[in-house]
């Protein structure tokens, strides 16, 4: 936790971070990414960090913000409508939850009429995407906690990570306390605070910086619906649509990438990500899971920095799988480092598997 911070100070330190890793300033920025609860949040942030840019984006789609928000940035360096794009985030998310001793609630409107009177929290409609996934292809409580275990074993080589220290068997996490059927705290994520910034800018400007760049090859973005009782297939994840687009743009393939850094607030969203993006075939991700293909030494090491679920969470995560896929294609990750990684997939996931932003980075 972060108590003594205020989510705009963890916005500034981020952005600040950012930049002086590029060898820039915050006069240097003319285009500004950053999306938040507050409906005047891009006002509140600029005037806050003193940036008065000339393009703006504060789309919200949950987790998959930053991942579209780098093709949003892709369109306005290519368009000449800013030169230096930064994407910031900032959260106090656990301390916030602590102050306030609960979450509170929206007012139930449209579709979620139909949802919110019969208690029907967040976890839970994860859990009813999970069930359904177990019902229709066989999906096990042992493959679900196999993603956990993947992920942890990820954490205890990034001594940054929560986890750091915590080791995790298949067995332990199927007797954490149940949460919402079929899904125990094992298989949920973490509420941190934290805050995390990227830097865009073109080709020509990034050849005079300090860092040596990595380059955006493709993206890819989606919607499917909001509340969950409109999705149309539970099991079918608008990641299928994002990542197509964006291998397709980068020229390459599932095979090709070295790395994936995918949203795992839940354990489920993996096994879904990894059929939409066709690491394997669908109903598959289970198996795949189980043999060990996304841990340390796996055929498709995944989330390096150990995830949301082992690592961080503090709030729409998206940002920071950019950051953990820039650092292995950088070689700057020490013991989890992924030995020639050349590409990298990054596959943001928001609302309730709703929301999908892939970015393909390369070097």
């Amino acid at each position: 936790m972060l108590p003594d911070r205020t989510a705009l100070q963890l916005h500034q330190q981020a952005a600040k971070r950012a930049l002086d890793d590029a060898g820039l300033t915050k006069d240097d920025v003319d285009g500004l990414f950053s999306c938040g609860e507050e409906w005047s949040h891009a006002l509140q942030l600029a005037e806050y960090l003193g940036l008065r840019p000339a393009y703006v984006d504060s789309t919200q789609v949950g987790g998959a913000s930053w991942e579209i928000f780098v093709e949003h940035a892709v369109g306005a360096l290519s368009a000449g409508l800013c030169s230096v794009a930064l994407l910031v985030y900032g959260s106090t998310s656990r301390s916030e939850v602590r102050r306030r001793g609960h979450d509170g609630a929206s007012g139930a409107r449209g579709p979620a009429q139909f949802e919110a009177p019969y208690g029907l929290t967040l976890i839970g409609k994860y859990a009813l995407v999970a069930r359904r996934h177990m019902h229709e292809f066989g999906t096990t409580r042992r493959q679900l906690a196999a993603v956990a275990v993947a992920m942890n074993r990820w954490a205890q080589r990034n001594p940054n990570a929560f986890h750091h220290g915590k080791p995790l068997s298949v067995d332990a996490a199927l007797q954490t306390p149940l949460i919402a059927d079929p899904l125990r705290r094992a298989d949920c994520c973490l509420r941190t605070d934290g805050g995390g910034a990227v830097i865009l800018t073109t080709d020509e400007r990034a050849r005079d910086l300090r860092q040596k760049p990595v380059h955006v090859l493709g993206t890819g973005e989606a919607i499917s619906h909001l509340h969950i009782a409109q999705g149309e297939d539970l099991t079918d994840l608008a990641a299928a649509q994002a990542g197509r687009q964006a291998m397709q743009r980068a020229g390459v393939g599932p095979r090709d990438i070295d790395v994936l850094q995918t949203y795992d607030a839940f354990t489920i969203m993996v096994l879904l990500a990894l059929e939409a993006l066709g690491f394997c075939g669908r109903g598959e991700g289970g198996a795949f899971v189980e043999s060990g293909a996304l841990a340390p030494g796996g055929q498709l090491p995944t989330n390096t920095d150990g995830g949301a679920l082992a690592c961080s969470h503090p709030g729409t995560r998206g940002v920071f799988l950019l950051i953990e896929a820039t650092r292995q294609l950088r070689g700057e990750c020490g013991a989890r480092q992924v030995p020639q990684a050349q590409l990298a997939l990054c596959n943001g996931i928001g609302g309730y598997v709703s929301s999908c932003g892939a970015v393909v980075l390369g070097t």
